[in-house]
């Protein structure tokens, strides 16, 4: 009998514990929800029907991975191959943007028929929908590609509503240094994509850079240091009812998901 009370006593606090966390987190409305490539839970990646999905789910932005073809087309791919509905593949950096999108997609997400996405067409779907931008740049680039790529957002839409990510510091020292020289005087950010294995994330005050942080990474005190710079906490990838309220719980400023 003391055993079942015991037993009972610990499932009812438990319990107590799992409203209180999802009940009692603070208000989120100003938290930015950010489709993860779209919104990729049910549509096919880093494709247009994915960002106009994602929209009508209730994201206020989206992120998305920028890759270029043979002919310098910017086109939307997070990997290196295209894969396509007959089952055949296209490296992208092999293929011209004709090759690329002669065929559908593969799609295991949904009915729709869809073809590879390019950077025009994605920027028009964020003006239209007045959409925050997180972009990642893949693959290999030359200087002049990369200042060209950066163009394109403020051609397209405004570079001051695209956010630039990486994992690597060097690469988002390269491109605020190139930004400054191409955008003298707009307000353009730069955000570090971090995991608990990725090392110190400190550099990031001296830069001025943002925070992509894992969210099994993320803490009280990273929240804190980031907001005492004035600087935006993002966190990846919350696809869980847990996940999402611990990053409500530690007040980021913007959620990553392929679900929510």
């Amino acid at each position: 009998m003391i055993t079942l009370i015991v037993i009972c006593s610990v499932i009812a606090l438990l319990g107590c514990g799992c409203a209180v966390f999802f009940l009692a987190a603070p208000k989120h409305d100003d938290v930015i929800m950010i489709g993860h490539r779209g919104y990729s839970s049910k549509n096919p990646d880093n494709t247009a029907i994915s960002f106009e999905n994602a929209v009508k789910h209730g994201s206020k932005g989206v992120e998305t991975d920028v890759r270029i073809t043979k002919d310098g087309v910017f086109v939307l791919s997070h990997d290196s191959e295209a894969e396509y509905d007959d089952g055949s593949t296209l490296k992208i950096s092999e293929s011209t943007y004709e090759e690329l999108t002669q065929k559908y997609l593969k799609n295991t997400k949904s009915n729709e028929k869809v073809k590879l996405c390019s950077l025009k067409e994605y920027l028009e779907i964020c003006q239209k929908y007045n959409l925050i931008c997180f972009i990642e740049l893949k693959g290999d680039y030359t200087d002049a590609q990369i200042e060209e790529v950066y163009q394109y957002f403020d051609t397209y839409y405004n570079v001051e509503k695209c956010i630039m990510q990486s994992f690597e510091f060097d690469n988002l020292i390269k491109a605020k240094e190139m930004c400054a020289r191409i955008f003298p005087g707009r307000d353009v950010r730069f955000m570090l994509t971090w995991g608990r294995d990725r090392g110190d994330y400190s550099k990031c005050f001296e830069y001025g850079f943002d925070i992509d942080a894992e969210v099994s990474a993320l803490s009280s005190k990273m929240v804190k240091e980031f907001h005492e710079h004035n600087l935006q906490v993002a966190t990846w990838t919350c696809n869980g009812p847990f996940s999402l309220h611990y990053a409500y719980w530690y007040k980021v400023d913007y959620i990553e998901s392929d679900v929510y």
